[in-house]
């Protein structure tokens, strides 16, 4: 709580910082995630803290590791591609090793493609403003 937020007798929470886990086929879903949360409607707030450009595969795992520590919880975006997207997969396995917040969401209501292992035991969702809110906002920080 900083001196404002003490004198004023309240306590302001940050955005929550969530990492997006997506196939790289499936980026537009995580564009629009990122639309849904900016918007002013949103009863949720929270910061992008998914890779947004290609690093060099010898620094891809530390700098992805890193931000997924600096996190407070992870959203897998599933589809048919999720499978087979090795990136996902590890960083999944990567969040669960840092022991986040995990949640899986279809990104499609009535074409979801299979779960991967990574996520055995994690809630799996369907995409929904109530689903996102109740995630984002259970997350304490």
């Amino acid at each position: 709580m900083g001196i404002l937020d003490w004198i004023l007798g309240e306590e302001t929470e940050r955005p929550k910082r969530i990492f997006i886990s997506f196939a790289v086929e499936d980026s537009t879903y995580r564009d629009h995630l990122v639309r849904q949360g900016r918007n002013k409607k949103s009863p949720f707030d929270f910061m992008d803290m998914s890779v947004k450009r290609p690093w060099e595969q010898s620094e891809w795992k530390k700098k992805c590791r890193s931000k997924i520590k600096k996190s407070d919880g992870v959203i897998v975006l599933l589809s048919k591609n999720t499978w087979h997207a090795g990136g996902a997969r590890w960083e999944i396995k990567c969040a669960r090793e840092e022991k986040k917040p995990i949640i899986g969401m279809h990104i499609k209501k009535n074409d979801k493609g299979a779960i991967p292992p990574e996520l055995k035991g994690k809630r799996v969702v369907i995409w929904s403003w109530a689903n996102l809110e109740r995630f984002v906002n259970q997350i304490k920080i």
